[in-house]
């Protein structure tokens, strides 16, 4: 656990999902291309050779390994007891995306374009609901067997009939995909398709049917999945690490978009639970790359013989990511979070100034939007473009939407700012919770309980000062600490108050922002709209950021949306880093990538000569 939230760090969608229209001048008619971006704009030509932030002659062989720090669809931090982690049932394990291709790949220096892989074009119809992907030669899977668009047009109604809720959800539009011949896919799409389907189709995973005939796809297995990737699965320790090894003649090696990645022969995820057992392990060398999260670590661990002689460099890069939502996120399905004006106090008892001096070294930014570091956060007073969008809504949202774009209130760093917990108290009369007895009642008589739910001690110095504000207000609040999957099933059944998470969006968000503040997901078990947010005009704003046909269309209807959610206090937000803090064993090499939307370290560095 650190001060970024590597517990639930959940990527909504698909990872790097863009959104598919045709190329730029291309509208309105049918045309075939190399690649797809949102706004039909794509940095790189027919004839690329490679992305330019990979070094093209980048060395292959050697080990990378590190602690598991993040993860997607049901993946989980501390344990796996499953190889496929695209259904819901079991924890996933880490490394296992590596093994499979996808129709097309992300460019990470494209804010949503995407290029070839497994298929080298894709002829996209007029009325961009049919896409006709054609398969390179020469594709096959681990084994020998070939791929074919048979194995796509299976794994694509696989997905979307037994997946993931994560992926099942924006897969709906998703009518068929049926092979024309062994290397010629067709996708064709309902007309109520979101802008992003296409290319979170062309993401998705490529399975062998063959492979999975007379095997049951929702059930969790240990036995590895055959796949075409680079990667495939070698040594496992269930629920202590997983090392997946590199392909030998893998048939992807020279593509463009492949060339100057996958340089290691090795890759090993190691599993803790506690964060001094993993920077331990780190320091004894026991796995090589440690992506720092904890600010105490930071400041006061690495002053140990392996830095101070030299084996061990410390490094800060840039991130350039937009850094999500991390916060304490209010369950508001319960009848004491119903009242913005409540979950408004409860955020004022948080005091980020003391916070991050005193816990946090003052290594953060305080977080006010989702889409913090990005263009996407509303700042300031709605542009015209915004007032356009957000007219139509007044009288349905409060009136501060108009104004100063809503930013969490600034304490006087004392750990227990009186103005604010004065105002705070103010909030929760006029919701109609007072205090008696020294305890917050509502017209009842009911006392406020509060308990933060969770499944590591990490946060505790956070969360400590901030409970002794919620008890200055009356409130009986609490950290109850429960394990990884007991906590994973309350918060998909919505039994809890209060969960810290961090939610990262993709770089163009639309489609996918549904999952996450839809009306219709608020009660959808296992939902990733954990708030319970069910507001028509947020469905209405989430239709224009679908809806925008160009990037300025979409800022604006981004801005809005971020006004309105903020307007609802429905989760406390934290802080962020717009840096990553590496720490590495003297053993890789790397280079400047330039800006890119990922770290990339295990995808683009490469391990020393000897």
């Amino acid at each position: 656990m650190a001060d970024l939230d590597r517990r639930t760090l959940l990527k909504t969608g698909f990872l790097g999902a863009a959104c598919a229209l045709l190329p730029a001048g291309a509208r309105g008619q049918e045309v075939e291309s190399h690649g797809l971006s949102v706004f039909g704009d794509l940095k790189y030509g027919p004839d690329f050779k490679a992305f330019g932030y990979a070094r093209a002659d980048a060395p292959k062989g050697g080990v990378f390994s590190q602690q598991v720090v993040q993860g997607a669809y049901n993946q989980n931090l501390f344990t796996f007891d499953n190889l496929n982690i695209y259904i819901l049932k079991g924890a996933g394990a880490a490394g296992v995306e590596l093994t499979f291709a996808s129709l097309l790949a992300r460019a990470w220096d494209e804010m949503d374009a995407m290029y070839g892989y497994a298929a080298q074009s894709v002829r996209v119809s007029a009325d961009r609901l049919t896409y006709r992907f054609r398969l390179r030669p020469g594709l096959t899977f681990h084994d020998g067997s070939p791929l074919t668009a048979e194995d796509c047009a299976w794994s694509l109604m696989t997905l979307k009939e037994k997946g993931h809720p994560y992926i099942t959800e924006p897969l709906r539009p998703l009518k068929e995909a049926v092979a024309e011949a062994p290397d010629l896919l067709r996708v064709t799409l309902s007309p109520d398709r979101g802008r992003t389907t296409p290319l979170l189709i062309a993401e998705l995973p490529i399975f062998s049917k063959a492979w999975w005939a007379g095997r049951d796809f929702t059930k969790t297995t240990l036995e590895p999945i055959l796949g075409s990737g680079p990667y495939k699965v070698g040594r496992i320790d269930a629920g202590q690490s997983i090392s997946i090894e590199r392909v030998g003649n893998w048939w992807g090696t020279a593509l463009p978009s492949q060339i100057g990645t996958n340089n290691f022969d090795t890759l090993t995820f190691f599993y803790y639970r506690e964060r001094s057992a993993s920077f331990i392990a780190f320091s004894t060398r026991n796995f090589l790359f440690r992506q720092e999260l904890t600010s105490l670590d930071w400041a006061k661990s690495y002053d140990i013989p392996p830095v101070r002689d030299g084996r061990i460099k410390r490094e800060t890069v840039p991130d350039h990511s937009a850094s999500g939502a991390q916060g304490w996120h209010f369950n508001t399905r319960l009848p004491k979070f119903a009242d913005p004006r409540v979950r408004r106090a409860l955020g004022m008892a948080f005091d980020f100034e003391w916070t991050n001096k005193n816990v946090m070294f003052s290594s953060y930014k305080r977080t006010a939007s989702i889409f913090e570091n990005s263009v996407f956060k509303a700042v300031g007073k709605p542009s015209p473009a915004e007032l356009a969008l957000l007219e139509p809504f007044r009288g349905k949202v409060p009136e501060a939407v108009f104004g100063e774009a809503i930013t969490p209130p600034v304490s006087d760093g004392s750990g227990s700012d009186r103005e604010l917990l004065r105002a705070a108290r103010a909030l929760l009369a006029e919701a109609g919770w007072t205090i008696q007895d020294r305890v917050l009642r509502n017209a009842k008589g009911e006392p406020f309980v509060l308990e933060f739910l969770e499944d590591d001690d990490g946060l505790y110095r956070h969360t400590a000062p901030y409970i002794e504000n919620l008890r200055r207000l009356g409130i009986d609040a609490s950290y109850r600490l429960v394990d990884p999957s007991q906590k994973q099933l309350r918060v998909d059944e919505f039994n809890f108050d209060v969960i810290s998470q961090r939610v990262v969006f993709t770089s163009t968000p639309g489609e996918d922002m549904r999952g996450n503040f839809a009306s219709a997901t608020a009660n959808q078990k296992a939902s990733l709209n954990r708030a319970g947010v069910a507001d028509p005009v947020i469905d209405a704003l989430i239709d224009k950021m679908v809806e925008a046909d160009t990037r300025e269309a979409l800022i604006a209807a981004c801005q809005c949306f971020d006004r309105v959610l903020r307007s609802g206090y429905y989760w406390v937000p934290m802080w962020y880093r717009d840096q990553h803090w590496l720490a590495y064993w003297d053993e890789f090499e790397h280079r400047d990538p330039g800006v890119i939307y990922k770290l990339g370290a295990q995808d683009l560095w490469w391990a020393k000569r000897k």
